[in-house]
């Protein structure tokens, strides 16, 4: 804006060739990039030549399209519907999305009173199957309340599914969350989510790169996961079948240089297929919010350790463990026959034995020893037969 509260000619030529180029289109981009906004709007505006890299048919279709823009009336627009537009340069612009070169949207259409850039430090993406098994919503929900709960912004599409499972779990758990649309923020869409879209703009942010009023296509819903993955650390995928438009936004991700988690499934499922696949490839397993942290966040960050409960046989020394080991399940044994089993001499393993026998675990029978009862049932899924 100006001194006069009035936007600035690069962002009112921004808004307008966010109403004629398409979301992702790298040859405009490029046009941008190399002659800057207001050039190419006079350009597409009829006053020059054509620009290069696109055919005189597409060029025609740009310039209908630039024939009916209105930038002051979509602004007008946005501002009564409490949507804000966001350029490169700007103090609320993500930087990340700069890594997306001559694909790096045109400016962002933003709902809700947060900063986007300042959210995006900390995000995560969790994306997955429109027609999710309950399973798959029940990950979703999991994974995106534990980020909020431990101050991760869930990042996702609102599309019904694993993205509005995602959204519903981390406003639940009282946390920040973002949808990324592929139509104009003041339409909400799917229309089945429009009281979930809502309450994230007034909870979150809704942020997309159409204008207002703008509807979604099928090549929309694919450029927009590009947003999702390039604003965000890292992309988690729940539930995905191969040609699910959600591996789109890993792969993104993944040759944008974030992290790309998965969440297995059943190795049956047909919707977690496409979860596997990445899985095989760069993409990194996780069961739990704590794991996807431990990927994305700072040093010390960590998931805590996974492993079986402590048994007894667990806390004794490694010469006991091993002595006790070399008992034969069902028979009596000599405790020079116990040494060499377990690799000592007899007087260690005496000295072990009169142990184990003080802890419960052997027992005296005659010149032997024996395991007892507790010790057979507690230890014998590792014994050697009689």
């Amino acid at each position: 804006m100006n001194s006069a509260g009035e936007p600035d000619r690069d962002r009112l030529a921004r808004v307008f060739l966010a109403r004629v180029i398409e979301p992702g289109d790298e040859v405009g981009g490029q046009w941008v990039r190399e002659r800057g906004v207001l050039e190419v709007v006079r350009r597409l505006r009829g006053d020059g030549e054509m620009l290069p890299g696109v055919s005189a048919r597409r060029w025609a279709g740009l310039r209908a399209r630039a024939g009916r823009a209105e930038p002051e009336r979509d602004l007008r627009v946005a501002r009564e519907a409490g949507v804000r537009f966001v350029c490169p340069g700007d103090a609320e612009w993500p930087g990340p999305l700069d890594d997306l070169g001559d694909g790096r949207p045109l400016g962002l259409w933003i709902r809700g009173r947060p900063s986007l850039r300042m959210w995006a430090l900390r995000s995560v993406a969790v994306v997955g199957a429109r027609a999710c098994t309950e399973y798959g919503a029940h990950m979703a929900v999991t994974l995106a309340a534990g980020l909020a709960e431990r101050g991760w912004v869930v990042v996702s599409g609102g599309a019904y599914g694993v993205d509005g499972a995602a959204h519903r779990g981390a406003l639940g758990a009282g946390g920040a969350t973002v949808a990324v649309l592929a139509c104009g923020v003041d339409r909400p869409y799917p229309p089945g989510h429009t009281e979930l879209i809502n309450r994230i703009a007034e909870q979150g942010l809704v942020v997309g790169e159409l204008p207002p009023g703008d509807h979604p296509t099928q090549s929309r819903f694919v450029l927009r996961n590009r947003v999702i993955a390039a604003l965000t650390r890292g992309t988690v995928v729940v539930e995905a079948a191969h040609r699910s438009g959600s591996l789109v936004t890993a792969l993104s991700a993944q040759r944008l240089g974030r992290h790309t988690m998965g969440v297995p499934g059943p190795a049956t499922s047909g919707l977690s297929a496409g979860v596997h696949e990445l899985l095989r490839g760069e993409a990194v397993l996780v069961t739990d919010a704590a794991e996807v942290v431990e990927l994305v966040g700072d040093m010390g960050e960590l998931a805590p350790e996974r492993r079986g409960p402590v048994l007894p046989r667990d806390l004794l020394e490694p010469g006991a463990r091993r002595v006790l080991a070399a008992l034969p399940s069902r028979r009596p044994a000599a405790a020079d026959e116990i040494a060499r089993e377990a690799r000592t001499t007899p007087d260690d393993a005496i000295a072990r034995l009169y142990e184990l026998r003080a802890l419960g675990y052997v027992e005296r029978h005659g010149d032997g020893w024996k395991l007892t009862r507790q010790a057979v049932v507690s230890v014998g899924g590792g014994r050697r037969p009689c």
